[in-house]
């Protein structure tokens, strides 16, 4: 390659491009493991709950949720659980003033661990990945716990906790979502858009009903949380609490 196509390439940027590699899934993941250890290093608590979780008084997110205390910083949350996130949609808003329109974005991301803990989140940013982050964010702010159970129809409880306890309803805007205990080996029966919400939150066999009619996938994923809520509000019967607890022998 002569003096004349070098700088050519250099103009276009071809040769930049031949020469870049694109980041692989795992080196990916390692990437955000590594910066999410430097960040809790660095991260200097601003609340009581933050101080206890430092000092290593709080080690899990059910300790946390059982002594009452709100989650307001993020950092305690990824202190004590590996989360996973689910994109739900990205939208982009426009608002009309003296000046002009003016664009941003609003990015919608669910999150969980995939045993017991969901929550979703809603931001908006000018640009789109600030935006995202803004989410997750306020994800982890909105967690819920969600009551598992090994199903109604069994007549022993076990510890295997992997379907809702007992039937439950939720609703958002003109959407309701019914869920239904479902034994080991149906998997999870309920439609696309909520089906990322039972997959973090850990319920592996449900039976889904949805009512209503909306074109907007956030309403569905909502309902489905409302109802995955009312796990832990509902006052369940003698009956159901000797299935969901196991007795000790």
């Amino acid at each position: 390659m002569n003096r004349r196509d070098e700088a050519h390439s250099k103009k276009t940027g071809r040769g930049a491009k031949r020469g870049r590699v694109e980041e692989t899934e795992i080196e990916r993941i390692e990437r955000e493991l590594v910066e999410r250890q430097n960040a809790l290093a660095n991260w200097t608590p601003r609340t009581e709950l933050g101080r206890m979780v430092k000092s290593g008084k709080f080690t899990t997110l059910d300790d946390v949720f059982n002594s009452g205390k709100k989650i307001m910083e993020p950092e305690v949350v990824d202190s004590l659980t590996v989360i996973y996130d689910h994109l739900v949609q990205v939208a982009r808003t426009t608002r009309v003033t003296r000046a002009g329109r003016k664009y941003s974005y609003r990015a919608d991301v669910l999150l969980g661990n995939k045993d017991g803990y969901i929550g979703i989140g809603s931001a908006k940013d000018v640009d789109r990945f600030p935006a995202i982050n803004k989410a997750k964010r306020m994800a982890k702010l909105n967690l819920i716990k969600v009551y598992r159970g090994s199903g109604s129809w069994e007549e022993q409880a076990t510890e295997d906790k992997h379907s809702v306890p007992f039937k439950v309803e939720g609703k958002s805007g003109s959407v309701r979502v019914v869920l239904l205990p479902a034994p080991k080996g149906n998997g999870l029966a309920v439609g696309k858009a909520i089906r990322p919400v039972m997959e973090l939150a850990g319920i592996q066999n449900v039976w889904g009903q949805t009512k209503g009619r909306s074109t907007i996938s956030l309403n569905f994923v909502q309902a489905a949380i409302d109802a995955l809520r009312q796990t832990g509000k509902m006052k369940a019967s003698k009956d159901v609490e000797r299935k969901m607890s196991k007795t000790r022998s």
